[in-house]
């Protein structure tokens, strides 16, 4: 049994003792069962304590538990459809090609990346980057994020909002000069530093044309949600992790388009491969049976169906509020941006730490746990949590949450709809 943070602090002996996670609930000691809305922080896809998951590790683990990536060749099921795969693959395209000038990457503020300092570098997160600032590597560049609630200007239509976008992408590359950008990144919907904002309609397909334009790759970030295809964008990159294997195993992967696969077959290049887990064949079979659930199971469908109806029911439940200022997410991939005025979309002080509120009586008053955030309305500014269930989710629980959810909003602002 161990010590759980229902707060994102470090260790503290007021919390709960988790006894066990099974199906969509966390168990701790002494306390009611906990209905898991959020995956922990966008993990758990399929719930936890899966049995088929279980037998495939366990069977792993008896046929061969480690081998070292660079004596072997692992055995395969068959060639890859589409982009080719690597888990915690690096490598340089440009070097390959001769063009060892593009050293530069455009990035945007309110993202996440992740804690190296390489990935540190990349993400726009204020908070999260404060502390390493002098650290953070200087070739990582800038750009405002896709937020249509606070960017958009009054009557801007998609169209007008995303030619807007674009220029201020097209400037970033005139300012560094084209032919030294190596790359864009970007999460098309992002994740913990916007609170599942979803890009606008043609705004990944503008993203693709400035760099098809100037010779640059495209790379999207999908370490904490699986994408939705999206506008038939197709990156050059693309970083999946968390629902990878749904948190039964620690995995990430690189997912490479044809464009670099081509590069890489006419000159005899190989990624460089150095790291002392990549490739584990115990996190491989957890990754291949969580992937075969989610395809066998039809669950994607299932994400389509009870993610219509999670939009419903949050925008009926918590649309009229008046400290809730927007609403937005794609498929089970929800969130909600707290105000302290509606109509000016001013947020609140970040000393008050509302989204942590919000969560703490959700977990304590309500039994739902949900994710929280700061920044989402710039710098340190803005409060927001999210909602992600299992994509198996039925409609009975996408109900109870929204219900505990809203008992949780209320509860914090005193206010009812």
């Amino acid at each position: 049994m161990v010590r759980f943070s229902l707060s994102r602090q470090t260790i503290d002996s007021s919390l709960p003792v988790l006894a066990r996670a099974k199906g969509y609930y966390w168990h701790a000691l002494h306390r009611p069962k906990v209905l898991d809305a959020c995956g922990g922080a966008g993990v758990a896809c399929i719930g936890h304590g899966s049995e088929d998951v279980a037998r495939a590790v366990l069977a792993q683990m008896k046929t061969c538990s480690y081998v070292s990536y660079a004596h072997f060749q692992m055995l395969r099921s068959g060639e890859p459809k589409g982009p080719r795969d690597g888990m915690g693959s690096k490598g340089s395209t440009f070097v390959w090609t001769g063009q060892p000038q593009r050293v530069n990457v455009i990035a945007r503020w309110e993202s996440y990346h992740g804690t190296t300092l390489g990935s540190l570098s990349a993400s726009g997160h204020v908070v999260r980057r404060g502390p390493f600032e002098p650290m953070l590597a200087p070739t990582f560049h800038k750009i405002p994020a896709c937020n249509p609630y606070r960017q958009r200007l009054t009557d801007e239509c998609d169209a007008d909002f995303v030619a807007r976008k674009a220029a201020e992408l097209e400037a970033e590359f005139e300012r560094l000069g084209p032919d030294t950008v190596a790359a864009v990144i970007l999460e098309p919907v992002v994740g913990a530093a916007l609170g599942c904002a979803p890009s606008v309609p043609g705004y990944l397909q503008a993203v693709k044309a400035v760099c098809e334009k100037h010779g640059a790759l495209l790379i999207f970030d999908e370490v904490i949600r699986s994408r939705w295809q999206q506008e038939s964008v197709v990156p050059d990159l693309q970083t999946i992790a968390k629902g990878f294997t749904g948190g039964y195993q620690p995995a990430s992967a690189l997912l490479v388009g044809a464009k670099i696969v081509e590069v890489m077959e006419r000159g005899g290049r190989t990624f460089t491969r150095g790291q002392t887990y990549q490739n584990h064949p115990v996190v491989a079979a957890t990754a291949l049976k969580v992937q075969e659930i989610i395809q066998g199971g039809d669950l994607l469908a299932n994400v389509r169906v009870q993610g219509q109806l999670l939009e419903k029911l949050l925008r009926a439940k918590l649309g009229g509020h008046p400290n809730v200022g927007d609403i937005r997410g794609r498929g089970l991939f929800w969130g909600v941006e707290f105000v302290e005025d509606e109509a000016a979309k001013q947020p609140f002080d970040p000393s008050m730490q509302v989204a942590q509120r919000v969560h703490r009586a959700a977990v304590r008053d309500f039994q739902v746990l949900v994710y929280h955030g700061q920044g989402c309305a710039g710098g340190c500014k803005g409060d927001h949590i999210m909602i992600m269930p299992a994509y198996d989710i039925s409609s009975r629980l996408v109900v109870d949450i929204v219900q505990r959810v809203a008992s949780a909003v209320d509860d914090v602002f005193g206010t009812k709809c």
